[in-house]
């Protein structure tokens, strides 16, 4: 009997000693994240942790927090670099200036789609290896398809149409918002609706998706189909660099594995949620306009100096021209 006693007492100290040893080597993260928990950036957020936590055997467990309930949109950078999240999922736009070279992938470059630029936003960043993302652990990049015009008033058909028009905007979008003549104002996404519906501003400039993502195809009625100087948000999952580090090397390429397939599950995502979008606002009774040819090319002069004003002002820190010439390169290559 004592025998018997010590050999299961034995068993049990044994098996509690490897349950320790995994409960040390794991490291439990959290993630914010903007996007409503509906929203289908959301949901591919959350899906990454489960994937990252499957794939290493539960080495690394994620805690979910969507809908800015750890940090709001325009603090998740910081809070990832200050700790306050282990990772976090914003868009680059809502730190105008702190990010030159990635953000040269915002500009009115005339994207087709969020596979587009999802490919160009994930090639610039490895391309140039930006300094300005040296305080964290950039996990992936993902761009949504192309930015256009929204109005809940006046529909918009030429440049003189937009002319004193107040505009929803934020980084390169507001930049353009201004070169086409209207005025820009800076509100990040969660404020848009209500922007929108109290008449504060007169229109918005966001991807088709929005329109049902965010329920902006309640509060707009007019889309201008202004592609060709169509921009992208570019947005950011990054990681806080001390808990990276935390993670072992094998786990680490694991994780990369990881983020290289996601980056074009999120780009998928986005014209999905675009087809999704524009017939949530045909639903509510939205009308689409198409610019004439030549007004087109009226709306893509008047946006060169955005393109023109990036490769000559960010020169100081980077060279601009280059990242824009890339950036046109790449586009040839992605459908």
């Amino acid at each position: 009997m004592r025998k018997t006693l010590f050999t299961l007492t034995a068993i049990a100290l044994f098996l509690f000693g490897l349950t320790s040893v995994a409960c040390a080597e794991s490291v439990r993260l959290t993630y914010s994240s903007f996007f409503p928990p509906t929203h289908v950036q959301s949901r591919l957020a959350e899906q990454w942790c489960a994937e990252v936590e499957a794939r290493t055997g539960k080495a690394v467990i994620i805690d979910f927090y969507p809908g800015g309930t750890l940090t709001k949109a325009k603090q998740t950078y910081d809070g990832v670099v200050e700790g306050i999240s282990d990772i976090g999922q914003s868009c680059l736009a809502y730190s105008r200036g702190r990010f030159p070279v990635m953000a040269a992938v915002d500009l009115p470059m005339g994207y087709k789609n969020g596979v587009q630029a999802t490919d160009v936003a994930n090639a610039v960043y490895t391309k140039f290896s930006p300094a300005e993302f040296d305080d964290v652990q950039p996990m992936y990049f993902h761009a949504h398809g192309p930015g256009l015009l929204f109005t809940t008033e006046k529909p918009v058909r030429t440049l003189a149409d937009l002319n004193g028009l107040k505009i929803r905007s934020t980084g390169n979008s507001a930049k353009l918002i201004e070169a086409l003549g209207g005025t820009p104002v800076a509100q990040p996404m969660p404020a848009s609706y209500q922007s929108l519906q109290k008449g504060v501003v007169d229109g918005s400039v966001h991807p088709m998706e929005s329109n049902k993502g965010w329920k902006l195809g309640e509060v707009v009625r007019h889309c201008t189909l202004s592609d060709c100087v169509g921009y992208t948000t570019t947005f950011f999952v990054v990681m806080n660099k001390d808990k990276w580090a935390m993670i072992s090397p094998e786990n680490q390429q694991i994780i990369l594995q990881i983020n290289a397939e996601w980056a074009l599950k999120h780009g998928q995502a986005w014209d999905e949620a675009d087809a999704e979008g524009k017939e949530f606002l045909t639903s509510k009774g939205g009308d689409f306009i198409e610019l004439e040819p030549a007004e087109a090319e009226r709306w893509v002069k008047a946006a060169q100096p955005v393109l023109d004003g990036y490769a000559a002002g960010e020169g100081k820190a980077v060279d601009g021209q280059a990242v824009v010439d890339f950036i046109k390169g790449e586009m040839t290559k992605s459908p």
